[in-house]
């Protein structure tokens, strides 16, 4: 299925199924969309009504249900031609709870893709934070997750790790870019650390390439066109620009002061309150490797980025700013 092909003219009963899963959160939002401009019908998993996304006047197919309802997730794949997995808990109270949905709900989507969708190419979109399993409990669950699927489907799933995603509509990467506004501007980790990124809509279009062309069996890592990784200067110093900070200080953040910080999670954590930022995402954060080797890359025939950080952070801050989530330019 070439669905990139100059010949290809998808009719109504010729376009190809991609069944999904996390199409409301913020990279499956891109990906439906960009899944809709690839020719690809789509079937959505949703627990709630999607308002606010851009692909919702398309009328996808919608089947009710979670990662826990295995007749929904029969519904979900039968006849799919693709399965494309983007649901994951990012934060949570207790260590179970990432398992149950990280691991334990791709397993039961990859079983109904055994069962009802003996055609279809699975691809499982993941995190590079699964390649240092000991950092947290996200990081272990999200490799426990690629392992059991591959247990289940073989070569039939195709793993794809992105590093850090931003762009329209993410609230999390949004924090940086308030924190790139101040005259003195922190620094998470050693001159020395590196970090990969990918914008947003690069990899929605990369999840698009996967699933029309699956490399079988592959677990790859997404990243733009600086695989080996920013430096915290670099990436702050970018998003300095983007917000219009001419002028930023860099300077190193005090261990203990993160510690304190992070020990607020911890403490919410405890009381049962899931919380984003505890001592285990700053394991995370601090971690000095997370660039890209060449070895590791996809780079699939038909996709290369088109973001590269500067033009990236500009788009995201524009978006933001447009959305009210960041205040004009003076």
């Amino acid at each position: 299925m070439n669905l990139s092909s100059p010949n290809f003219e998808p009719t109504s009963a010729t376009r190809p199924l991609a069944a999904i899963t996390g199409a409301t959160g913020f990279i499956g939002r891109h990906a439906v969309e960009a899944l809709i401009q690839a020719g690809w019908r789509v079937r959505l998993l949703l627990r709630r009504d999607p308002s606010g996304s851009s692909w919702r006047a398309s009328r996808p197919e919608v089947v009710a249900g979670s990662l826990n309802d295995e007749a929904a997730l029969d519904r979900l794949v039968d006849g799919a031609d693709a399965v494309i997995h983007l649901a994951g808990l990012i934060k949570a109270a207790r260590r179970a709870d990432f398992f149950e949905v990280n691991r334990d709900g791709a397993v039961r989507l990859a079983e109904a893709v055994r069962r009802h969708a003996p055609d279809a190419h699975f691809v499982m979109v993941s995190s590079l934070a699964a390649r240092e399993p000991s950092l947290s409990d996200y990081a272990a669950s999200k490799q426990a997750g690629e392992s059991a699927v591959r247990d289940v489907l073989g070569n039939r799933a195709t793993v794809l790790r992105p590093p850090a995603v931003y762009g329209p509509g993410d609230r999390e990467t949004l924090r940086f870019f308030q924190v790139a506004a101040w005259r003195r501007i922190p620094l998470m980790g050693g001159p020395d650390a590196r970090a990969a990124l990918i914008h947003v809509r690069d990899l929605a279009r990369l999840i698009a390439v996967l699933a029309a062309a699956p490399p079988s069996g592959q677990v790859m890592t997404a990243a733009d066109n600086h695989p080996e990784g920013y430096s915290w200067s670099g990436l702050l110093g970018a998003a300095a620009r983007a917000i219009g900070n001419p002028e930023p200080r860099f300077v190193q953040a005090p261990p203990a002061l993160l510690r304190g910080v992070a020990l607020i999670g911890d403490l919410a954590r405890f009381a049962g309150s899931a919380s984003m930022l505890n001592t285990q995402k700053l394991r995370e954060l601090r971690h000095a490797d997370w660039a890209v080797a060449p070895g590791e890359l996809a780079r699939p025939s038909g996709w290369a980025p088109v973001f590269d950080i500067d033009s990236g952070f500009a788009d995201a801050v524009a978006w933001y700013r447009a959305a009210g989530w960041l205040p004009q330019a003076r």
